[in-house]
């Protein structure tokens, strides 16, 4: 299978599955993953970064086979065991954040744990916060996503004693700077003890927060 060489011992020693990252592989190595070990009934593989034009090309009797979210690149056969306690919820900035939204989402579902995706929470409107606040504390983990200025995580932050894991997007004019920007102003934040992703690195932020739910649910 192309010199691929599947890490099956790593749920054992850190309570979190492989997943397989697409971007960059070629179309013979992502297709022999799908037809393979991305079948297993017992261990099915998470892809991420599947790129709807890779997924095109594949069977269509394949592509029948997984649950594809296109915009958020994210492929599956089936989902792990769920998780009887905790609950995570996704909260973006915009919906310009939504693949990245969307990646975090669908890495919870894969793993089996209950996740609300709330979008359109950015601080220029900071009343579609508030407003939703109670409702989000009643959540386990809050992961906040989102580019430009990034404030959205030191909002929420300041306003939530809960887990909060931030990831920066890609989003933005300019000085975004491809997120960079987004990236300095979460890891500046005023906020104690916000965790900060990568830019962009949804998949992350959602197997952050599943370390604090297998926690509750142990």
């Amino acid at each position: 299978m192309h010199g691929i060489l599947l890490d099956h011992a790593r749920s054992a020693r850190i309570g979190l599955p492989e997943a397989v990252f697409c971007e960059h592989k070629s179309l013979r190595a992502v297709r022999d993953l799908l037809e393979g070990p991305g079948l297993d009934p017992e261990k099915p593989l998470l892809f991420t970064r599947l790129a709807p034009e890779v997924f095109r090309h594949l069977p269509e009797t394949l592509r029948k086979r997984y649950v594809y979210h296109e915009l958020a690149r994210t492929a599956y056969s089936g989902v792990l065991p769920k998780k009887e306690k905790g609950r995570v919820a996704v909260i973006s900035a915009g919906t310009a954040d939504g693949r990245t939204t969307w990646e975090a989402a669908n890495t919870l579902d894969y793993l089996g744990i209950s996740r609300e995706v709330h979008e359109d929470n950015g601080v220029a409107g900071l009343w579609r916060l508030t407003s939703n606040l109670d409702e989000l504390n009643s959540f386990d983990v809050l992961i906040v996503v989102a580019g430009l200025d990034a404030a959205l995580a030191s909002v929420v932050g300041g306003l939530s004693g809960k887990p909060v894991f931030a990831v920066p997007t890609s989003v933005g004019y300019g000085m975004a700077r491809a997120g960079e920007t987004a990236l300095a102003g979460m890891l500046v934040s005023c906020a104690p003890g916000i965790s900060v992703l990568n830019i962009d690195n949804g998949y992350g932020a959602a197997c952050a927060a599943a370390r604090v739910i297998n926690l509750i649910s142990a």
